[in-house]
């Protein structure tokens, strides 16, 4: 019995401890960032072209937005982004560069925005269908002149 007891003890004591070092919600203002657009087709393009899409955000919370990371899913798309923090109620963007040699058919590239917003992940996405290049044009001889 007086193992039982010691056990429950220290498990409320565990419960007590843990209860005493969890963040209470804070109220201080956050920064969130809101995308004019979340995706972007560019449509059919040719193989071995880039393309680029800039993504236009505004920092609609109430503390600076600072973005820590912009991510790709792959080496053919390269995202640029501002470093310096975004005011409340001020705006910035986010640029997209897809570079499609060794690509057909329809892409789908997620970029991932990671940041101090409320919601810390944001993702953007850009579409393609990359379409072979035209085949070079044939000339047939010239036929010899006659006399």
């Amino acid at each position: 019995m007086k193992k039982l007891l010691l056990v429950i003890s220290a498990l409320f004591a565990t419960l007590f401890v843990n209860a005493q070092n969890t963040p209470a919600q804070s109220n201080e203002p956050k920064a969130e960032i809101t995308f004019k657009e979340s995706s972007h087709d560019f449509g059919d393009i040719v193989q071995g072209s880039s393309v680029t899409h800039v993504f236009e955000f505004k920092n609609t919370g109430k503390a600076p937005l600072v973005i820590s990371n912009v991510s790709a899913t792959c080496g053919c798309t390269i995202p640029e982004w501002p470093k310096e923090p975004i005011l409340p109620g001020k705006k910035g963007s986010i640029k997209a560069t897809f570079n499609s040699t060794g690509k057909s058919g329809k892409q789908n590239k997620p970029i991932t925005i990671t940041s101090n917003a409320a919601t810390p992940t944001a993702v953007v996405t850009i579409y393609s269908n990359v379409v072979s290049p035209p085949a070079p044009a044939t000339t047939t001889p010239a036929a010899p002149a006659t006399k």
